[in-house]
């Protein structure tokens, strides 16, 4: 099997996605995810498509992944590990689809306004 290549996205960050066959070994930029991402919950959503679509330890999965926080960055890399598992078979699309995992999620941060704190706070209001 050759290496398959795919790309996520979330808020700001990036991901290439690197799939080839293998013992289920997950590289994140250079180190091991567990590494790169502790907490457990990033950890579960790493593995989440493959589990889903009961691939788990039959791929291993280098990714290159910049921008933003962690949090972005660890959805980044999902939506690429559930893209290219539908570029090497494309029957697993239903079962990933179907959680959600084939949506790119557009929402990012909204823009600074001029005359605002913030984009929407106002600077405090006195009448008198």
């Amino acid at each position: 099997m050759e290496i398959i290549n795919s790309l996520g996205r979330r808020k700001a960050s990036t991901a290439r996605v690197h799939l080839s066959a293998g013992k289920g070994v997950i590289t994140v930029n250079g180190k091991e995810a567990k590494e790169y991402f502790p907490l457990v919950i990033q950890q579960f959503k790493l593995a989440q498509p493959f589990k889903l679509t009961s691939t788990e330890g039959q791929f291993d999965v280098a990714v290159s992944v910049e921008g933003g926080g962690t949090t972005g960055q660890v959805d980044a890399v999902r939506l690429g590990i559930a893209r290219a598992l539908v570029k090497h078979n494309a029957e697993l699309k239903p079962a990933l689809k179907k959680e959600g995992l084939m949506t790119r999620d557009p929402r990012a941060v909204e823009r600074k306004k001029f005359g605002k704190k913030k984009a929407r706070k106002s600077f405090q209001f006195s009448k008198r």
